[in-house]
């Protein structure tokens, strides 16, 4: 693994970071990432009663200041984070080096998935498939009515996965628009033209439009599925470049290949 170099990020392209937290077990590693801590997400972390949730926890926060120096000369232990009005949490108070800079988060059992980018809002989702159940009722009762009645009719041998496809690119488009679950789930509907393609259909209510945003879907391991959610920013597609970390210890380039994109 590589150790520390920065990078630069364009205000085009992607990258995706993904800590498979569960394969962390160096004492050494796991010290220098309570130190990047503030005191107050040091006694975060000390509030959960699980050893699983206690380090996912360390990981996560660890991952997201290490990351961010990546692309702008600011100590990780430096970076200053607020929230909006509906929790997502933001750069506060950036470094001129940072300006533009976007993030966000999300973790399931296993692995912390982290998006970067300039100048657009972004969102992931990312869910462990296998220890996560979700009921088949979710989508009769939350889903818009076509991704309902497409679900019902989905043989019972696909029907988990396909709830968590829905799933995680809903997920990852009302995180990108930053207000949460506050945006009513069937106000906003997915398509799968073919099976590796997805389109988004927005109700005039949420005060957004489709050709506003890109997608693309992702299974970094046989466990996991994986959605982020982009703001279009030019005509050509992004590049997304996906690596694999361990916070303060390095990373590495990662080929993950996309299941479903809204692009082509």
């Amino acid at each position: 693994m590589s150790t520390l170099p920065p990078l630069q990020i364009n205000d085009h392209d992607i990258d995706l970071w993904l800590a498979f937290y569960g394969a962390i077990g160096d004492e050494r590693v796991l010290a220098d990432m309570r130190a990047l801590l503030s005191e107050t997400e040091c006694q975060r972390q000390g509030r959960f009663h699980f050893a699983d949730d206690r380090k996912r926890y360390l990981v996560t926060r660890a991952l997201v200041r290490s990351v961010l120096s990546y692309y702008a000369p600011v100590d990780p232990r430096a970076w200053a984070f607020a929230e909006n009005a509906y929790g997502r949490p933001f750069i506060h108070d950036p470094h001129p080096h940072a300006q533009g800079l976007r993030f966000n988060v999300s973790h399931t059992r296993g692995l912390v998935a982290l998006a970067v980018g300039r100048q657009r809002e972004l969102g992931v989702d990312v869910e462990n498939i296998v220890a996560r159940k979700i009921s088949p009722d979710i989508a009769a009762s939350f889903f818009a009515p076509c991704e309902a009645a497409d679900v019902a009719q989905t043989p019972a041998a696909r029907m988990h996965d396909r709830l968590f496809e829905y799933w995680t690119f809903k997920e990852s488009y009302i995180k990108a628009r930053g207000m949460g679950l506050s945006l009513p789930l069937d106000k906003f509907t997915f398509h799968f033209p073919h099976a590796r393609a997805v389109r988004i259909d927005i109700d005039p209510v949420l005060d957004d439009h489709a050709d506003r945003w890109r997608f693309w879907q992702y299974r970094p391991g046989a466990d996991y599925l994986l959605a982020l959610c982009a703001e279009r920013t030019a005509r050509t597609a992004p590049v997304v470049t996906t690596r694999t970390i361990v916070p303060t210890a390095g990373y590495e380039t990662f080929a993950s290949r996309v299941e479903k994109t809204s692009e082509g």
